[in-house]
């Protein structure tokens, strides 16, 4: 491998003479090798991370254009664009498990964007720290990205990925209106609902998720951006916190704020807690609803089999036509994994010290692998599964009407007591509610029939 010579504040260091990055970038590189090419900074930082390094330059370049040059300017903007496109990947190779202020991937991002900026330019015009990092911080830019990076995630990603799934519950509540089912609790047979309903409370779940996803998101939209190493905004121009926020609103198409108190945004990450508690609601309710799918479909003799889902691969490799809810499977696997990664986001804010928390780099890789997984698991669940659910009308009926809780009709003919009696005795004789009802004489039969009409006690 060719080399060159990069220089630091500690002293030279060889770097390949193919990558952008430089001396500080390569001496994390060497010293952390932990999860090498496994657990990378995610690359959702290193996209945000090239938005507010262009929006940090047209705000320089407003406040300070004596030293934020046209020239300047210029190349940032054109290395920025670069590195939001993700070209430049290859040139961010840092792990998660480095410095707990994502100072080494912000001085990969400078080191990046400015030799990759000096080669647009033609020249030696731009310095990583005096020109890409002018009025920031590591201690204000990498929790600035997070809140970039985990604004985009969810916008883009996890909402459309609901908004599906939502749909597609909403065509199955239409197309299964009048069919009657069994309602269960505690596993249990229960009084009767319509398939409708029970999929509206699938749907109106995911419709409160994505409400609480959104709410959690509008206190994402601070940045720490101005605040600089201690929260104080030492070395930044005045207005820059300010200027820099609409660029990165512009840049993003979406609304960004300057946060009012930058101690309060350097130091505590719990607008990211809260919002990873939204991620986590949602996973408990996929995880909820992917088992109640796995268990109406289970099967397809001997389970409930009150619904068909799409058959997808082969489930066996010793029993030949098995076919498994694989599907759900994967969701309720993603939904433990979200739920896991809670636990790391609430211990990682929980840990900063005085000015800084020093556990961002993995709050934020965990906070982001729940939003993708969320997100790529509900579109697979809706493509592969959902869109495919269909009822068994017959098991349907035949499991309603020899429910022993549809005996619930009588309370008010017979009384709870007698009702109680007239279920143990079905269920001990082996016989049907109305035989029962009648042998034990608190109906006759045709007064039984005119009272009990199970499609009407939904």
């Amino acid at each position: 491998m060719d080399y060159r010579i990069e220089h630091d504040s500690m002293g030279e260091v060889k770097v390949p003479a193919d990558k952008y990055w430089a001396a500080q970038t390569e001496r994390s590189h060497e010293n952390f090798l932990i999860g090498v090419g496994i657990e990378t900074m995610p690359r959702e930082i290193t996209h945000a991370f090239g938005i507010l390094k262009k929006a940090a330059a047209l705000a320089n370049h407003d406040l300070k254009p004596e030293k934020m040059t046209d020239e300047k300017l210029s190349a940032i903007s054109k290395a920025c664009d670069e590195v939001i496109s993700g070209s430049l990947n290859d040139h961010f190779p840092l792990v998660v498990w480095q410095t707990g202020s994502g100072t080494q991937s912000n001085m990969n991002a400078n080191e990046v964007i400015a030799n990759r900026g000096n080669e647009i330019a033609g020249k030696k015009l731009l310095h990583p720290n005096d020109d890409i990092n002018m009025s920031q911080s590591s201690n204000d830019t990498f929790p600035t990205a997070m809140h970039i990076a985990a604004v985009i995630s969810i916008e883009d990603k996890v909402v459309p990925a609901l908004d599906i799934l939502i749909d597609t519950f909403k065509r199955l509540e239409e197309e299964n209106e009048g069919i009657v089912k069994s309602g269960r609790t505690h596993l249990q047979d229960a009084t009767p609902i319509k398939f409708s309903q029970e999929i509206s409370g699938w749907r109106a779940s995911l419709e409160k998720d994505r409400k609480m996803i959104l709410t959690a998101c509008d206190e994402l939209r601070e940045l720490a951006l101005g605040g600089t190493a201690v929260g104080t905004g030492l070395n930044a121009p005045k207005g820059f916190a300010e200027k820099s926020a609409e660029a990165i609103s512009a840049l993003t198409g979406k609304k960004f704020i300057t946060s009012p108190n930058k101690f309060h945004s350097l130091t505590s990450k719990d607008e990211i807690v809260f919002a990873h508690g939204a991620l986590k609601a949602l996973a408990a309710d996929m995880m909820k609803i992917a088992n109640d799918i796995r268990l109406l479909a289970s099967g397809p003799r001997d389970g409930l089999g009150e619904i068909f889902i799409p058959e997808n691969e082969p489930g066996s490799s010793i029993m030949p036509g098995k076919v498994n809810p694989t599907q759900c499977e994967q969701v309720t696997m993603v939904a433990v994994q979200v739920m896991g990664n809670d636990v790391a986001v609430g211990m990682a804010a929980s840990q900063g010290n005085f000015e800084l928390n020093v556990f961002m780099p993995v709050c934020a890789y965990n906070f982001l692998q729940s939003a993708r997984l969320l997100a790529e698991s509900i579109v697979s669940f809706n493509k592969n599964c959902a869109v495919g659910i269909k009822a068994n009308k017959e098991k349907m009926h035949h499991n309603l009407h020899n429910s022993l809780m549809l005996v619930t009709a009588l309370n008010p003919y017979i009384g709870y007591e007698n009702a109680a009696k007239t279920a143990k005795k079905a269920f001990k004789d082996n016989i049907s509610l109305k035989e029962a009802c009648v042998e034990l004489g608190f109906l006759t039969a045709e007064r039984f029939d005119e009272v009990f009409h199970p499609e009407e006690m939904v």
